[in-house]
């Protein structure tokens, strides 16, 4: 599981989510730092990516991966505080897969990893 968001405390807060729920974590502070990442180790099976952030926002860093057929498995979730029906539609037409607004818990998410088959 890839976190991808500027601020330290949601990268903490999702990745202590992520060992509850026992997935293995990395972190990326912006989408830039986030293809790095992939770019490293494309066997990700989900990022979970904020929307507002610098450098690369999370919905340039959703259509950078969509663009790399290689990273066509990877899952990717916004997890924001956006929440308008346009703001969804528009991640949805971008490439993500799924949505998840702040703030969250520990079950909101496993309830979204189970929509995208990645928990049991």
């Amino acid at each position: 599981m890839l976190i991808i968001d500027d601020s330290s405390t949601m990268r903490k807060l999702l990745a202590l989510i992520g060992s509850e729920l026992g997935a293995e974590t990395a972190q990326a502070e912006d989408g830039d730092a986030a293809l790095d990442c992939v770019a490293r180790d494309p066997a990700f099976d989900v990022a979970l990516v904020d929307w507002d952030m610098p450098r690369m926002n999370g919905l340039d860093f959703v259509q950078a991966v969509r663009a790399r057929p290689e990273l066509a498995g990877m899952k990717l979730m916004m997890v924001t505080s956006h929440h308008t029906a346009q703001d969804v539609r528009a991640a949805l037409a971008l490439g993500a897969d799924d949505f998840l607004m702040k703030p969250l818990d520990t079950d909101m998410v496993a309830m979204k990893l189970r929509g995208l088959g990645l928990l049991e």
